[in-house]
């Protein structure tokens, strides 16, 4: 299988699909259209280089997509830039993409010189972020209660 991890901007083929999983995943169940998760996604493909979208493409076939954002929580405004909206098909989970995806994109963001990058999650995926090198900031943050991981750039972490 050969596997390409490249820029939403430069793979325009696969946009329907990364819109149809990030609206399933997060937007659907809270009465957003599809259609206005494609406007907001077409923003962000239309940006230069912040924020951005990545897309795993598989053989030619969509496997899965992160993206950057300012700002993902809104219990945490001040906190930017965001890793967010990552996604796998189920048919290529537990192959390591999913790690794949997010370092690419910690990656770019400390390419663009960002000193750190944030992300949350559900408790049950705790143990997976921190096996990527991603530390814990907060707990049961916000009404959904989800944990907020930080990851600093190489010679950035604070004392």
């Amino acid at each position: 299988m050969t596997l390409d991890i490249v820029n939403l901007r430069d793979a325009g083929e696969f946009f329907p699909a990364v819109a149809d999983r990030i609206w399933r995943a997060w937007w659907k169940s809270g009465g957003t259209a599809l259609a206005e998760l494609e406007e907001r996604l077409s923003d962000v493909v239309a940006a230069t280089d912040f924020p951005f979208t990545l897309v795993a493409n598989a053989d030619g076939r969509f496997a899965g997509t992160v993206t950057a954002i300012a700002s993902d929580l809104e219990e945490r405004p001040d906190l930017t830039p965001w890793i967010a909206a990552l996604w796998v098909e189920p048919d290529d989970r537990g192959g390591g993409l999913a790690r794949a995806l997010v370092e690419r994109a910690v990656q770019a963001l400390f390419d663009q010189r960002h000193a750190q990058v944030y992300l949350y999650a559900n408790a049950p995926m705790r143990s997976f972020y921190l096996g990527l090198g991603w530390t814990l900031l907060e707990e049961q943050v916000g009404q959904h209660g989800v944990d907020i991981f930080v990851r600093y750039a190489p010679g950035r972490h604070p004392a």
